[in-house]
């Protein structure tokens, strides 16, 4: 039997940037917020390198950084969500700087600023070139450890949601130091991450296997462009799991992307070279790697030897695997890096079940579209996380009703291995209909064998959109259908899927 608790204020499942974002802007309500991992681990904001996208620069606007996000989404950006994280962006870095953040700055005390594919402007705030995300979640943490009206629970295993007949989230199930607890509260806000632990190839924390979207898919809520998978063009090719990522700044710097014979082969692929868009360099470097056998990162006039002080994790992660940046070319591979789509919401938060508002990876606004601008995403995460957290607090505490609880089955490492080699196969940079088709069956079969898990409801909605969508666009890119057709975003639900898989199952 399960222990209950009352939470009179707002729950918080994640404790990245985005659900620290929000916990903090709901003062003064109560905030609960559960993580598992320990405070600053397990967390994609963590391991960001890039930095955080914002107009901080007099020859920039927000109007021009709105307009590079709508190009790189290839057609599916929503233009309001667009407008709203280009304008409250500044703020948002202004923000976190405040909190204690130790932004790189010029001489003048201006923002040091980065240039990144696809950026029209150098307008990446960073911190030490590739620190940006472990040193802003320090300065949150340490915010939000000292926050009044927030309470840290870690420990803490999301495994349910607690929904009421007329389909209103009232809070969640979880397992507290390896204890049942179910948590009402007046409202929850999932910020719980992406799916990248379900590709056998990521830049990603490993915990990240796409549960909070699963379990909110159960509940009945709409889900937003699934099929939509970032690859990130460079992660360090040396065996581990996940993989390090040789942030993009490397190449805003100068560094080439080169063949094993030291040719580089970017041009090739596109005008902007080095610095085209993710999706394009992605596909580029799986391509060089399934006809040349290799493609690395040649920054060695670039950077050289001024890596260990430029670029500290990346010469950690690259001598840790026995390649010298400053004298070596980086071997690199296409990684699972980023999920644009999620659990639809508005800019607000507000997924379509009530009492459930979602933020950050887990969440889909329709900033991204289908290819997400670089250094887009910590900056997504403190905008929409704020936003959620002042919605959420807003929400007038709903009557007292019965509910039950929305649960999912645990799956095996095993089974979990296998269906991580499976997504990276099938559900990858290059997808066609005999792949996805493959993938869809052996989730099916570990279903059958395992039961209805999150991890497994997550792949099952990535690959059965994919599969739908007969088109290529942005970071979704079908070798059978290779160019695409009218922009058109995907909403859908799990019922609807379901409905639908005997189709697949034909195609």
């Amino acid at each position: 039997m399960a222990e209950r608790l009352r939470h009179d204020g707002v729950l918080v499942v994640g404790a990245g940037l985005a659900g620290l974002s929000a916990a903090l802007a709901a003062a003064p309500a109560k905030v609960l917020l559960l993580t598992e991992a320990a405070l600053n681990h397990g967390c994609s904001s963590a391991w960001a390198q890039g930095g955080v996208a914002a107009a901080l620069s007099a020859d920039d606007a927000p109007a021009l950084h709105a307009a590079d996000t709508v190009m790189a989404g290839a057609g599916l950006v929503v233009p309001e969500a667009a407008r709203l994280l280009a304008e409250e962006g500044p703020d948002a870095v202004r923000r976190l700087a405040a909190l204690g953040a130790p932004f790189d700055r010029r001489a003048d005390g201006g923002f040091a600023q980065s240039l990144e594919a696809a950026h029209s402007r150098a307008r990446v705030a960073r911190v030490k070139g590739d620190q940006a995300g472990r040193a802003i979640m320090e300065a949150v943490t340490v915010a939000a450890l000292a926050a009044p009206h927030i309470q840290v629970k870690t420990g803490a295993k999301l495994t349910g949601l607690l929904q009421d007949a007329t389909g209103r989230i009232r809070g969640v199930l979880a397992r507290i130091d390896g204890q049942p607890v179910e948590i009402t509260a007046h409202a929850v806000i999932l910020a719980t991450g992406g799916v990248g632990g379900l590709y056998a190839v990521t830049t990603t924390p490993a915990e990240l296997k796409g549960e909070g979207l699963g379990l909110a898919a159960l509940a009945g809520a709409t889900v937003a462009d699934p099929e939509f998978v970032q690859f990130h063009p460079t992660a360090i090719d040396i065996g581990r799991d996940p993989a390090p990522l040789a942030t993009e700044a490397l190449r805003g710097e100068g560094a080439k992307l080169i063949d094993a014979a030291g040719r580089a082969f970017m041009a090739n692929y596109h005008p902007a070279a080095e610095l085209a868009p993710r999706d394009v360099v992605a596909r580029a470097i799986h391509a060089e790697r399934a006809v040349r056998g290799g493609a690395f990162l040649d920054a060695r006039e670039a950077v050289g030897a001024h890596f260990p002080e430029e670029f500290p994790a990346v010469f950690a992660a690259c001598m840790a695997g026995g390649i010298d940046p400053r004298v070596q070319p980086i071997p690199v591979a296409p990684a699972c890096h980023y999920h644009m789509g999620g659990i639809a919401t508005d800019t607000d938060g507000a997924t379509s079940l009530p009492g459930l508002y979602a933020a950050g990876e887990c969440a889909s606004t329709g900033v991204h579209g289908a290819n997400r601008l670089a250094s887009n995403s910590l900056l997504e995460a403190a905008v929409f996380g704020q936003r959620a957290g002042r919605a959420a607090a807003a929400l007038p505490p709903p009557p007292p009703a019965p509910h039950t609880a929305v649960t999912a089955t645990e799956l095996p490492d095993e089974a979990l291995q296998t269906l991580r080699e499976a997504m990276s196969r099938d559900a990858g940079v290059v997808r066609d209909a005999a792949g996805l088709v493959r993938l869809l069956n052996l989730i099916g079969a570990l279903e059958t064998r395992h039961g209805r898990s999150a991890p497994l409801v997550a792949a099952r909605l990535v690959a059965a959109c994919a599969l739908a969508r007969r088109e290529s666009r942005g970071g979704h890119f079908r070798s059978d259908f290779p160019e695409p057709l009218e922009p058109e975003r995907t909403f859908v639900t799990l019922d609807r899927i379901d409905r639908a898989g005997l189709k697949y199952a034909a195609e």
